[in-house]
């Protein structure tokens, strides 16, 4: 799926799909991404009758951080539902989120990433200012197990 070209891609034109097969409407309109990526752990090992007074670099296990995506508070409930059967230890809360990077005609995905068992830990909403004219964001973070990369 990643599409190749010499010039990078606008980081402005994505979808996202919490789980549920939807990337359309105000649900699933978020304003901003933040936190995609995974990290690989190197383990130095040594024999101590080595004759080499070097490590060896072993790769140890693969960790992924969370995820915040933040959008314009619009009423909905849908992600305080999600939360709440995490919440209550429902056997079906986990999700896959997908994340498509699309190109500038919107048509094309060119890069996607997927959260595998991805579960909502932290939702909020705010900061209100009765002084500001800032539009009220919601704000969500996500855990997940698993990054996979097409």
């Amino acid at each position: 799926m990643a599409t190749l070209r010499e010039r990078p891609y606008n980081r402005f034109n994505f979808l996202v799909d919490l789980g549920d097969g939807n990337t359309e409407g105000p649900d699933a309109g978020f304003a901003e991404v933040s936190g995609l990526a995974m990290n690989v752990e190197v383990i130095e090992y040594r024999n101590g009758n080595s004759r080499e007074n070097e490590t060896m670099k072993i790769t140890g296990l693969a960790r992924v951080g969370d995820v915040t995506l933040r959008r314009g508070l619009i009423g909905s409930l849908k992600l305080y539902q999600w939360i709440n059967q995490i919440r209550n230890g429902e056997q079906n809360a986990l999700r896959t989120v997908t994340i498509q990077l699309l190109d500038e005609q919107h048509t094309t995905v060119v890069m996607s990433w997927k959260l595998l068992r991805a579960r909502i830990v932290r939702h909020a909403s705010g900061p209100f200012n009765a002084k500001g004219g800032d539009v009220a964001m919601e704000e969500m973070v996500l855990a997940f197990e698993r990054l996979e990369i097409e």
